[in-house]
């Protein structure tokens, strides 16, 4: 299907990826068409294997081979300067292209048999919640997917890291599975992560992975008292309750405690969006938990859901 420049929504330890031959324009601008992205917006070129990167960028810096060597196959993703292979249809124009290899058997294993990139953004429609498993890929974008590979859940949850590697200095540009205190261990110095960047990556739309409802963030001792107020308003209010809240009173449609590790709530976290938009709910009352590990990539996340919307 990917030689015959088909769409094939893919599993990778992260999120479904909708995946197109990275050299075949027609079947990348498919992709935008399929998700409703704006063309600008760069994709993720994935690979069988670290070993086929120079072939696919212009120059490895030592700093990518290092991180590459530490965290592939994994949810670390790097910019790197775009080699001839890939075309400016992947990059949204830019000589940059973002390249991971991901850490899921069978994602692997479908790449390995391609022999080739394959570009693939998150499997759902531009600026909607991430699908984490195949159920979710078929019901948003249904028969607009020629295949989909069904994997089981993605254990991971949340997008891979983003790191800049083509600058002076290394820089995250997207928080995600690997933390930042893990990158920072490798590389032996503290890594900024910049509200803006002169580099565009995925996820910096300010709205992005964004359920139905409105997500408002309030404080984590707010959130019981802000749910019930907006319930009385007339909303059909969803709460995030943080697990040390677990056994308050809430007055609110539908309830999710979510869970105090980080990484099951990374796990979580898109499962979570879906429900309680399934649960019919308009307002998500959450907080953001502290930035830290995972945490970071969680508050990320929560951030963009809150994000102002498309008038």
């Amino acid at each position: 299907m990917l030689r015959a420049g088909g769409l094939v929504a893919l599993p990778t330890e992260t999120v479904y990826g909708l995946g197109a031959n990275a050299e075949d324009p027609a079947a990348v601008a498919r992709i935008f068409r399929v998700k409703g992205r704006p063309s600008s917006h760069p994709l993720i070129v994935h690979l069988g294997g670290a070993e086929y990167l120079d072939d696919w960028v212009e120059d490895v810096p030592a700093t990518a081979r290092l991180l590459a060597e530490h965290f592939w196959p994994g949810p670390l993703t790097l910019v790197l300067r775009r080699g001839p292979r890939v075309p400016l249809e992947a990059t949204g124009g830019l000589e940059t292209v973002a390249v991971r290899v991901p850490d899921h058997p069978v994602g692997l294993a479908l790449l390995s048999a391609f022999g080739g990139g394959v570009t693939a953004p998150s499997a759902n429609r531009f600026g909607s919640v991430s699908p984490t498993t195949a159920d979710h890929v078929r019901a948003e974008l249904g028969e607009a997917v020629d295949f989909v590979l069904d994997g089981g859940p993605c254990e991971v949850g949340v997008e891979s890291t983003i790191v800049d590697v083509t600058g002076d200095a290394p820089s995250i540009l997207r928080p995600g599975g690997v933390t930042r205190e893990d990158l920072e261990a490798v590389l032996g110095c503290p890594l900024e992560v910049p509200s803006t960047s002169r580099v565009r990556v995925p996820g910096q739309h300010p709205s992005h992975y964004a359920p139905r409802a409105r997500v408002v963030l309030v404080e984590p001792e707010k959130v019981v008292a802000e749910a019930g107020l907006a319930q009385e308003l007339g909303h059909r209010v969803g709460v995030f309750l943080p697990a040390f809240l677990a056994d308050a009173p809430v007055k609110a449609h539908a309830v999710v405690t979510v869970p105090s590790s980080m990484a099951a709530y990374a796990h979580g976290l898109y499962g979570f969006l879906r429900e309680l938009d399934q649960q019919g709910c308009d307002l998500i009352i959450a907080s953001v938990p502290v930035e830290e590990g995972l945490g970071l990539a969680i508050a990320n996340r929560l951030r963009r859901a809150a994000g102002p919307r498309p008038s």
